[in-house]
């Protein structure tokens, strides 16, 4: 492989161009986490509706994330594909056990960061929309962290 290039300077900006196997990788890196994040989402949402609701339907998942029941669809088939759910035609969609794991860790991650924000005073309606997004790209240790700092803030107002 050759070295990296530097394109011409514009301006004040430059940039660096990876060789093609380089950004290769680097965009299926992304693809691949991009995939697992949804996959945690639909886990986590089918899990909901079948505790809350009894089932969970291609058009409540649309209905829920706001997207097309086209892509609610094919979304569905991936996850089968990879094991995470189960589905008959014209039927409700079923967690495996696989699925079932995932779902279970998402929320666990899920409700770490939202008391950890709403510990920092957050107020719930912002705590619960960045917890959604950052439950995904914060690692274990963050997590024990945040478990931690919870934890006395808890004590201190007990105290």
């Amino acid at each position: 492989m050759g070295e990296d290039r530097e394109t011409p300077v514009i301006g004040v900006l430059s940039c660096v161009v990876d060789e093609p196997e380089s950004q290769a990788r680097a965009f299926g890196q992304q693809r691949r986490q991009r995939d697992s994040m949804m996959a945690q989402d639909y886990c986590e949402l089918i899990a909901d509706l079948i505790d809350t609701q009894g089932e969970a339907r291609a058009v409540d998942i649309s209905r829920r994330l706001g997207v097309a029941h086209a892509t609610v669809v094919n979304t569905i088939g991936r996850l089968q594909r990879d094991g995470y759910v189960q589905q008959q035609p014209y039927r409700s969609i079923f967690l495996t056990d696989a699925g079932r794991a995932l779902a279970l860790e998402c929320r666990r991650r899920h409700q770490i960061v939202l008391r950890f924000l709403e510990a920092l005073g957050i107020d719930p309606e912002t705590a619960r929309a960045d917890a959604e997004g950052m439950e995904h790209h914060v690692s274990e240790p963050t997590l024990a962290a945040f478990e931690r700092f919870i934890a006395e803030a808890a004590a201190k107002k007990v105290l």
